[in-house]
């Protein structure tokens, strides 16, 4: 994961301070470029006005340098990249360009008067690009990962390279990577069926029977005690139906350590 990508200013709660912190430091253990982003929206051009536009990314840039002046870059490349119109359009455009490996964004607050995990921006992203998305919880400060609690429905992975960045992940830090199978009411005998990559990766493996694959989750997450929770957002099933209206209720779904969403299409 050489690029990774770091949208500031999409959420109101979310403290981006940490959140850059903690992708610098993820950066650093994996030698990879941040891009600090913020999109700004372009004005109608006027013969009057020429430079309007180019006011408003020099504006961007300077918000985000400055942003950048607060943390410790520890060595790592931070490149501010102010993107033009739409988040939800200019990070797609940008990565077909400059393939980018990992967005990381953050969760909404912890506050138990916030009811909401992920808002309307950060959940549309996990949604709608293609890029797996890491989700850092509030003021969560980096460790070394040791510990993976992956948890799927079924072993059928279709998706090409959908595994890649857990690959890199349990290579870099020497991690091991416990899988959880959680067998809800739609469970199929087929799903026991493991695509070869992802059988090679497991330490372990532990079956648990519930309603929905987060049930599963909460179930075992005590025991289990990761320093990572991976998942798959597959087209159909609990994650799917989870990011439908974009925004994520905590009572739907929540981690308290960075959650990794692979995208595994049915």
């Amino acid at each position: 994961m050489k690029n990774i990508l770091v949208p500031l200013g999409i959420s109101q709660n979310s403290v981006s301070i940490h959140r850059l912190q903690y992708a610098i430091d993820f950066a650093k253990e994996l030698g990879g470029t941040v891009y600090v982003v913020q999109a700004f929206k372009e004005l109608a051009r006027s013969g009057s006005l020429p430079s309007v536009n180019e006011t408003l990314k020099d504006i961007s840039v300077t918000t985000i340098e400055e942003k950048i002046a607060q943390v410790d870059t520890k060595g790592v490349d931070l490149i501010a990249l102010p993107l033009e119109g739409d988040l939800l359009e200019a990070i797609p455009d940008f990565n077909l360009k400059h393939s980018i490996d990992l967005i990381i964004l953050g969760a909404e607050s912890d506050d138990i008067k916030e009811p909401y995990y992920l808002g309307e921006t950060s959940g549309s992203l996990v949604k709608k690009t293609e890029i797996p998305v890491l989700i850092i919880p509030e003021n969560y400060a980096f460790k070394t990962i040791s510990k993976v609690l992956m948890a799927i429905k079924s072993g059928h992975i279709k998706k090409q390279n959908a595994l890649a960045p857990i690959k890199e992940i349990l290579s870099t830090f020497n991690a091991e990577i416990k899988l959880l199978q959680v067998k809800t009411a739609d469970f199929l005998p087929e799903d026991l069926e493991f695509q070869k990559d992802l059988a090679a990766l497991i330490s372990s493996y532990k079956s648990s029977e519930n309603a929905t694959l987060f049930q599963g989750v909460l179930e075992h997450l005590n025991e289990n005690n990761p320093d990572l929770l991976c998942v798959f957002r597959r087209n159909r099933g609990f994650f799917g139906k989870l990011w439908e209206e974009n925004k994520v209720l905590k009572k739907d779904f929540e981690s308290r350590i960075p959650l990794l969403v692979l995208k595994g299409a049915n």
